[in-house]
């Protein structure tokens, strides 16, 4: 052992019976209260170990409990999520059946103010193709439906039956390129005739230079073609040009819309033979 690590031991002995002796003294000797110093301070010392610990374990115990609340609380919602999305679709659904209530009503109420017979039916598939525009109804032989039966709803002329199988009918609809209806606008009593357009739209021809038609004028079924009954709305024009061969061009806005079909009424009534003369109303 070098006299330095000698030394190091004996300063380190020396501090370790000062220590010592200050261990003895403060265990004879007595604070102001009474208490032995060496009680007093470790009392201290152990304390503050203590009151740290134990502000440790609050803070944990105060993250746990705000963990579980937040886990309470995100269940919670949860549950009102799923509950206001429940009620959401219940919204929708009610207002589903508002809507086809008041659609109902307006076809009940198309057919109390007409004479004619008709019967109720509902749209269940539409035309695959553009270039023919048909749609299929859950009526057919079974309920009394044949070929060329008119075909309405409360807006306008939908169209005509043009096939029918027991259960169902294939409905050409009026948009259709090869559809077509005797016209006469409403306020001025011209006569022509409603073809299909392009684009889901309409075009009265064959009706003449002198003729009185504006935009905005009503057009509807003049009942000359024997399918569809007088006086039901086909639509409004919304362009007149003159033509060539001295007729018109006359763009009609249908007054279906055809998008939105959900529920049609069929004309049973036979239609009255077709007129062999001009209508001279």
């Amino acid at each position: 052992m070098t006299i330095l690590d000698l030394r190091q031991h004996t300063g380190y002995l020396l501090a370790a019976i000062v220590v010592g002796h200050i261990i003895l003294i403060s265990t004879q000797v007595t604070s102001r209260t009474g208490v032995p110093v060496l009680a007093e301070v470790t009392f201290g010392v152990f304390s503050e170990v203590q009151r740290g610990t134990a502000a440790v374990v609050d803070g944990v115990q105060q993250v746990w409990h705000n963990y579980v609340a937040l886990r309470g609380v995100r269940g919670d919602n949860s549950l009102l999520r799923e509950e206001l999305a429940t009620a959401r679709v219940q919204l929708q659904e009610q207002r589903a059946l508002a809507e086809r209530s008041r659609t109902l009503e307006q076809l009940l109420g198309l057919k109390d103010r007409s004479a004619l017979s008709m019967a109720a039916a509902d749209v269940i598939a539409a035309g695959a193709t553009p270039e023919f525009r048909t749609v299929t109804i859950d009526k057919g032989t079974d309920g009394g439906l044949h070929r060329d039966m008119a075909v309405i709803a409360p807006g306008g002329v939908v169209g005509r039956v043009v096939m029918s199988g027991l259960h169902a009918s294939q409905v050409q609809l009026l948009i259709d390129r090869n559809a077509a209806a005797g016209a006469l606008i409403e306020r001025s009593r011209a006569q022509g005739v409603v073809m299909g357009g392009d684009n889901g739209s309409l075009r009265m021809q064959y009706v003449g230079e002198t003729a009185d038609v504006r935009v905005g004028d009503v057009v509807i079924t003049s009942g000359i073609d024997g399918i569809y009954p007088k006086g039901f709305v086909i639509g409004r024009v919304t362009t007149v040009q003159h033509g060539v061969g001295g007729y018109k061009l006359i763009a009609i806005a249908p007054a279906v819309d055809f998008s939105s079909l959900e529920e049609v009424m069929v004309i049973t009534t036979p239609p009255p033979s077709r007129a062999t003369g001009a209508d001279r109303e």
